[in-house]
C-alpha cells in the first residue's frame, strides 16, 4: 500500500486543504477545532466564522491583489487566512509586532491594495488603507512582482517572512499544492487525525503553524493555540499541557527550558503523558535540557526536526531517550521527495566526511523570494546539472560524520575573523550550552578596530546558579582556543532578548554590548 508519505514528491496533493478542512465540517460538526483561552471552537463555528470572513472579501472591491494581513493569533485570524484559502487568494502573512513602516514597506512589495486586520477580542475586520495610492510607477512593480516571480503553474497562497535578521525581511511565496504536499507529509508522519489535539506554541506568521495548525486542521484534529501574551510564562504553558489531552508539541528550545523551569519544585515531572510526540525545532537545544525530556514526556518519540522557511521541512532524525547525544543533535535523513547535498566552497559537492553548504530541495519549497532578485542567487541548480530541480543555498555549514550522520556546525554568515583567525561563533556557543549552570547563551561579533571583530557572550544563569564572569571565564579557557574565548560576558538572570520566532535577538544583543562597552 502505497501512504500519502511515500507519494510525497508528486505534483499534487491528494486532496486540498479547503476541500479536506469543508469535509471536516460536514463529518464532525460538533468536535472541536481550535481551543482559545480554555473555550472550544468547533469546527462548524470556525468553517462559519471563515465564510462570512469570506463575504467580506467577496464584497470588498480588491480585483485580483493579494491582500495584507495584520493579524494576531486568535481563531477569528485563523477564519481570516481560511476565507483567503477558500477564496483562492494570495495573502501576506508578517509578524503583527514588526514596526508600521517595515509592515507597509512589506505590503508595497507584495503588491498588496490593502490590509486586513482583526479587531481586538470582537472578531470584528478592519480595512487598512494601503501605504502609497494605487497607480504609483513603486506599486506597479510590486505587483509585476507578485505576477512573474514563479513560473510554477500553481496558484500563490500563503506568503511567510523570513526573520528579517539581516535588514528587511524577505517574502517567501507558496503555493498552495506546496502546502498540501507538505499537510499530507505531517499527517501521516505525526498521526494526525480526527480527535488528535496538537499544542500550536509558535506564532501565527511562524512556518512551524503549517504544522501544528494547517496540518492539524486539514486532518480533522484540534489545535490548542498558546497565547502569545503568556507564551514566556512556564507555568501558562504547563496548565495548558496538563489541562488538555495533548498528543503532539512541535516547538524552539525555548518552550522545553520554560517547561522545565516551571515543573522544577513539582513531584509530578511526568505528567505530561499524554503527548506521543515531541519536536525539537527552530535553534540548537542546550544538553541539559535535552536530558530532561524525556522525563517530562515518557511516552512520547523525540525528534529533531531541521527547516527553512524557504523549504519546509528537510530532514528528520528521531532521538534515542536511552542514548541521548552531549553535543549537537543529528539532523536526520531527508523526508520522503527532499535531497540534501552538501557543497564545498569550491561549488564542488562533497561524497565523504566532512563540512559543506547544505544544500536542499523539497516538495514543499518556494520557488523564490518576491521583489528580492538580489538575493536569486539562494535557489540554484544542482552544481553537475545532474537533476532539474532547483536546490536552496541554507547558508547552514554541516558536518557529514563517518556514518553519513549529519550535525549542524554553523552558518556561514556567523563565521568571523578575529586577529586573522577564522572561527565560528555556533562553535563556541555550543560549548559555552554543556556549562551546567547556563540556561541559555547568545554569542555575538563585536567589531574592533584592532583585531576586526571580538566575541561577546550573553548568558542566563540556570534557576539558583552562582555563575560569575570569572569562574565562565577559566571554563572557556580550558575548552576552547585562546582566539575563541569571548573578550566580555554578561551575565544575567532574565531570559535573553528573543526574535519574533524565538530565536535569540543577536542584534539586539550586540547593539546592547556595544553600548555598555
Amino acid at each position: 500500500m502505497v501512504t500519502p508519505a511515500q507519494t510525497v514528491g508528486a505534483q499534487r496533493s491528494a486532496q486540498s486543504f479547503v476541500a479536506a478542512f469543508s469535509a471536516n465540517a460536514q463529518r464532525f460538526p460538533d468536535s472541536p477545532a481550535l481551543v482559545w483561552w480554555g473555550e472550544p471552537v468547533s469546527y462548524r463555528e470556525l468553517n462559519d466564522r471563515a465564510l462570512r470572513a469570506r463575504a467580506e472579501l467577496s464584497g470588498a472591491d480588491l480585483g485580483a491583489a493579494p491582500i495584507g494581513l495584520r493579524c494576531a493569533k486568535s481563531p477569528d485570524s485563523i477564519a481570516l487566512i481560511l476565507a483567503c484559502l477558500m477564496d483562492q487568494r494570495s495573502f501576506l502573512l508578517p509578524a503583527a509586532t514588526l514596526p508600521e513602516h517595515t509592515l507597509e514597506e512589506l505590503f508595497r512589495r507584495a503588491g498588496c491594495a490593502h490590509a486586513l486586520t482583526v479587531s481586538g477580542s470582537s472578531g470584528r475586520y478592519s480595512w487598512v488603507a494601503p501605504p502609497r495610492a494605487a497607480g504609483t510607477r513603486r506599486d506597479r512593480g510590486a505587483a509585476e512582482g507578485v505576477r512573474s516571480f514563479s513560473a510554477d503553474p500553481e496558484a500563490v497562497t500563503f506568503m511567510l517572512t523570513t526573520s528579517g535578521s539581516t535588514g528587511l525581511p524577505k517574502i517567501v511565496p507558496l503555493s498552495e499544492g506546496a502546502v498540501d504536499r507538505f499537510t499530507d507529509w505531517a499527517g501521516e508522519q505525526f498521526e494526525l487525525g480526527v480527535g488528535r489535539v496538537v499544542l500550536n506554541f509558535s506564532p501565527l506568521n511562524f512556518d512551524l503553524c503549517l504544522l501544528d495548525i494547517w496540518a492539524t486542521l486539514k486532518h480533522g484534529g484540534c489545535v490548542v493555540l498558546v497565547d502569545p501574551a503568556r507564551a514566556t510564562n512556564g507555568h501558562y504553558l504547563r496548565d495548558l499541557l496538563t489541562g488538555h489531552p495533548v498528543e503532539l508539541v512541535q516547538a524552539v528550545p525555548m518552550f522545553y527550558q520554560l517547561l522545565i523551569q516551571a515543573q522544577a519544585h513539582r513531584d509530578n515531572a511526568s505528567e505530561f503523558a499524554s503527548v506521543r510526540h515531541v519536536i525539537v525545532t527552530g535553534d540548537s537545544i542546550a544538553p541539559q535540557c535535552l536530558a530532561q525530556l524525556p522525563g517530562l514526556f515518557p511516552r512520547a518519540r523525540l525528534y529533531n526536526l531541521y527547516g527553512c522557511t524557504e523549504t519546509n521541512d528537510s530532514l528528520l532524525h528521531e532521538i534515542d531517550p536511552t542514548n541521548l547525544p552531549t553535543g549537537a543533535l543529528p539532523l536526520g535523513a531527508p523526508l520522503p521527495g527532499v535531497r540534501a547535498l552538501l557543497v564545498n566552497e569550491d561549488g564542488t559537492v562533497r561524497d565523504g566526511s566532512g563540512t559543506g553548504e547544505l544544500y536542499v530541495s523539497t516538495p514543499f519549497q518556494t520557488s523564490g523570494y518576491l521583489d528580492h532578485p538580489q538575493y536569486e542567487s539562494r535557489f540554484v541548480a544542482h552544481p553537475y546539472g545532474t537533476d532539474t530541480r532547483r536546490y536552496f543555498r541554507t547558508g547552514d555549514l554541516v558536518y557529514r560524520h563517518e556514518n553519513g550522520s549529519l550535525t549542524l556546525q554553523g552558518r556561514t554568515d556567523f563565521q568571523v575573523k578575529i586577529r586573522g583567525v577564522r572561527l565560528n561563533i555556533e562553535e563556541v556557543e555550543r560549548v559555552l550550552r554543556t556549562h551546567p549552570e547556563i540556561a541559555e547563551v547568545a554569542v555575538v561579533a563585536v567589531p574592533d578596530v584592532v583585531a576586526g571583530h571580538l566575541l561577546h557572550a550573553e548568558t542566563r544563569r540556570a534557576p539558583g546558579a552562582t555563575l560569575n564572569t570569572l569562574s565562565l571565564r577559566r571554563f572557556c579557557v580550558d575548552r576552547l582556543h585562546r582566539i575563541a574565548v569571548p573578550s566580555t560576558f554578561q551575565i544575567t538572570d532574565d531570559p535573553l532578548p528573543r526574535t519574533a520566532n524565538g530565536k535569540p535577538d543577536r542584534h539586539l544583543i550586540a547593539r546592547l554590548s556595544r553600548k555598555e562597552s
